[in-house]
């Protein structure tokens, strides 16, 4: 199984989100956080920052923790053929944007990034970390633990 540490910003303004509008390797685009992979030695903040910029255009800052997903992707619904489950661990941050523009990421994964009406994201083709950091943003559990996101319709991995 692999193991993969994300970081993930969750970004509310004015009643709505920051949303990325990634491009998955058949082609096919999903909405999601912006967000990715902890690099070696990163430190996580850093890591969600860092994303954001890239896949976005803009500067933010950590506002606080909002908590922390753990999730399994079957090796049948990975990416590629042939590669093992995923755990993916996920450390969720409220970010505030402090500056720069909205561009789409350069040579990468991201074809563009929008303000979303909070309302209207039920209705969009959206990874299921959307509706996670939503929740932990919403809800601000204690235990910073919200239950999985049941997969189907428009919510996938």
């Amino acid at each position: 199984m692999d193991l993969r540490l994300a970081a993930y910003a969750v970004c509310i303004e004015d009643g709505r989100a920051l949303l990325a509008h990634a491009v998955k390797p058949d082609g096919t685009q999903v909405w999601t956080l912006p967000g990715g992979r902890v690099e070696g030695g990163e430190d996580p903040v850093d890591a969600v920052v860092r994303e954001v910029a890239e896949e976005t255009g803009l500067t933010a800052e950590v506002v606080r923790l909002l908590g922390v997903d753990s999730r399994t992707v079957p090796a049948a619904e990975r990416r590629a053929p042939g590669l093992p489950a995923l755990h993916n661990v996920g450390v969720f941050y409220r970010v505030r944007i402090t500056g720069g523009r909205l561009r789409p990421e350069p040579d990468g994964e991201t074809a563009e990034s929008v303000w979303i009406p909070l309302a209207g994201v039920p209705g969009l083709a959206r990874s299921s970390l959307v509706d996670t950091g939503l929740a932990l943003a919403r809800n601000a559990p204690a235990s910073g633990h919200v239950p999985p996101v049941p997969l189907g319709g428009l919510i996938e991995h």
